[in-house]
């Protein structure tokens, strides 16, 4: 089985708001060597999350997990990602897409983002 790994966030206007999600896609590359790792936005940047879909299974991957960069399981995640992954499962139906959890329930990410703020001021 050939495993990838989509981090998967909002989007934004500003192209530079992608530069911490790029060096988290290095980061996972790093520790994933045996992964083909990408990047999708829900909107304004891109690839989206089905060209990212595309260009992984057209690399060969047969099971890809979508990791959603959500604190929390918004209304994004709730609502418009299922109908994102019901489309892409049904136009790549030999290709397991699984969605984890978002990086908010998380314990390492909660107990990261509170040592950081707590060695603020």
């Amino acid at each position: 089985m050939s495993t990838a790994i989509i981090l998967f966030a909002h989007g934004a206007r500003d192209p530079s708001w992608a530069e911490p999600i790029l060096r988290i896609k290095a980061l996972v590359a790093e520790r994933r060597p045996d992964a083909q790792v990408e990047s999708a936005f829900l909107e304004r940047l891109e690839p989206s999350l089905g060209d990212a879909v595309r260009r992984l299974a057209s690399m060969g991957a047969d099971h890809i997990v979508v990791c959603p960069l959500f604190m929390a399981p918004s209304g994004h995640l709730r609502r418009e990602v299922p109908e994102l992954l019901r489309d892409i499962r049904a136009a790549h139906p030999d290709i397991e897409v699984e969605l984890a959890p978002p990086m908010g329930d998380a314990a390492p990410i909660l107990d990261a983002i509170a040592e950081w703020a707590a060695r603020q001021g």
